[in-house]
């Protein structure tokens, strides 16, 4: 079995890995994390409704892309946000990520999704590249002006 060959849309049981895949991400990036059952019990709840979904790759799941849907004025489908994609050290470069994101892309159709965003930091070039190898663009279609994603905590 290739990384790539086992590739599919996650449900409320697979909490715990995507919790897992999640807290390893922002370790290895140095992020605070609130820690795995944090995480598991908030991604069994948001699994279980319609706003929220992941796709998982490899078996054991190596990567997750992790999105929510959110109704917008402009469309008459939801907007997609991919809030995280992590794949395991060991397996990028193997075409899990790629695959992972096609799945979602196709997902997002399914759903009448009707754009999906990506926010990434200025520093990971790598992400930028493989988003845009994907057919996502920093750049507005229509006025060629930049997008930019601005932040504030509460």
């Amino acid at each position: 079995m290739t990384p790539t060959s086992r590739i599919r849309r996650a449900d409320p049981s697979d909490a715990e890995r995507i919790a897992e895949l999640l807290d390893a991400f922002n370790t290895e990036f140095d992020t605070e994390t609130p820690g795995v059952a944090v995480l598991a019990e908030r991604l069994r709840m948001l699994l279980a409704g319609a706003s929220t979904f992941a796709v998982l790759g490899g078996e054991p799941a190596t990567g997750v892309a992790l999105v929510t849907l959110r109704p917008n004025v402009w469309s008459d489908g939801p907007v997609a946000l991919l809030d995280e994609m992590y794949v395991e050290p060991d397996q990028r470069g193997s075409g899990i990520g790629s695959a992972i994101l096609q799945r979602m892309i196709e997902i997002c159709r399914e759903l009448g999704v009707a754009a999906i965003e990506i926010n990434v930091d200025e520093s990971d070039a790598g992400a930028m590249r493989f988003y845009q190898r994907h057919g996502f663009s920093s750049v507005d279609p229509d006025s060629g002006e930049r997008a930019f994603y601005f932040y504030r905590s509460l």
